[in-house]
């Protein structure tokens, strides 16, 4: 069963933080019904929009779906960015999930994770802000 205390949290806060600064991002942890991590990026110089749009383009995928605010699915963020903004992601997941594990087996409906994570590129309310 998946869970997400505070102090794992607190525990991974360096880290991610450490993270967030290399990259120029500001963004604040917090955890969500007890299993789930999750980041919220509010503003940096990484344009993750315009990365994504033009990802989407090269491998002529869809673009009509992709807002300005943005929920990074970990499973295929490595198909949605490229250059700086798929290293950031790269690091930062790699850190949320530190000692997590994933033993699931969806052909029998089993899920069994230590916890979830998720990150978010702005809100639907305030928009993801991109400065020099």
């Amino acid at each position: 069963m998946a869970f997400m205390s505070q102090e794992n949290k607190a525990e991974k806060a360096p880290v991610i933080k450490a993270i967030l600064k290399k990259y120029g991002l500001k963004g604040s942890l917090a955890v969500r019904n007890h299993s789930s991590l999750v980041l919220n990026i509010s503003e940096g110089p990484i344009n993750f929009y315009e990365n994504m749009i033009q990802t989407a383009k090269e491998q002529n995928a869809e673009t009509k779906y992709i807002s300005e605010d943005i929920q990074v699915n970990p499973y295929w963020y490595k198909k949605d960015f490229t250059g700086v903004a798929l290293e950031a992601m790269t690091e930062l997941i790699e850190a949320m999930n530190a000692g997590n594990w994933d033993e699931s087996d969806i052909q029998t409906d089993y899920f069994n994770v230590g916890w979830y994570i998720d990150i978010n590129i702005g809100k639907y309310s305030k928009p993801y802000k991109l400065v020099a």
